[in-house]
């Protein structure tokens, strides 16, 4: 299943998700202009490694450039490839608008920024030894999707299914959808254990999107309700 917009229209411009979309793109613009050795060395200096942030062990005076613990915020704007890349600003636009309109500007800047802390986090209890750095802005926006759910769970999402050799476009409730990513989430990372090896870091996921279901009530604004009944931009409903 793939989402490609949700049937959930908002009243504002989405200032903030416009902006992080922008510096997450800039960033890999800059990162893909030094070279494969200068970027990997950028990487390096900028991602979160696990072994670095617990104080295990340390980067080369060269490469220590900020503090291990900063590294957490600044790894969520480095991105692996075009595709990790597309495939986060992908989510970030579908789902992003609506919880930014739900939150304000600035309470959902800050939300975004600690969900991809407990993210980064999660990943770096699971993995305290490795010396290999963390990098994506994926344990924020699932926090984002954490959200969304607890909000607007019976938001209509189309979503393209391929089943086999057929290829079909549904109307999905967010909730099945953003459920059923989560549960995969879930089965791989239990799967995964705690890996020496590079990967998806399944635990940020998780821990990303549990911290934004639990703490979405402390940043929403008061009027916002849980589990807000779907609307439609075109203001009818979807077979």
């Amino acid at each position: 299943m793939f989402p490609l917009k949700d049937d959930n229209p908002t009243s504002i411009a989405p200032i903030v998700t416009w902006m992080l979309i922008a510096i997450n793109v800039m960033v890999f613009f800059y990162q893909v202009s030094l070279g494969p050795r200068a970027s990997q060395l950028f990487i390096y200096q900028y991602g979160a490694i696990p072994a670095v942030v617990t104080g295990e062990q340390s980067l080369p005076r060269n490469l220590a450039t900020i503090p291990p613990l900063l590294s957490i915020f600044s790894s969520m704007f480095l991105h692996g490839g075009w595709m990790h890349l597309i495939g986060n600003m992908w989510y970030l636009w579908i789902f992003g608008n609506n919880i930014e309109e739900a939150m304000g500007g600035l309470r959902y800047l800050l939300f975004y920024l600690f969900c991809g802390f407990v993210g980064s986090l999660s990943h770096i209890l699971s993995n305290l030894g490795s010396t290999l750095p963390s990098i994506g802005a994926s344990g924020a926006i699932a926090g984002v999707l954490g959200a969304y759910v607890m909000l607007y769970p019976r938001a209509r999402v189309l979503t393209l299914i391929f089943l086999g050799c057929f290829i079909r476009l549904l109307y999905i409730p967010a909730g099945f959808i953003l459920g059923f990513w989560f549960l995969l989430q879930l089965l791989n990372g239990s799967m995964a254990g705690r890996q020496a090896g590079g990967g998806v870091a399944f635990w940020a996921h998780i821990g990303g999107f549990v911290a934004g279901a639990l703490l979405v009530g402390l940043f929403k604004k008061r009027e916002i309700r849980f589990f807000n009944p779907p609307r439609s931009r075109v203001g009818m409903d979807y077979d």
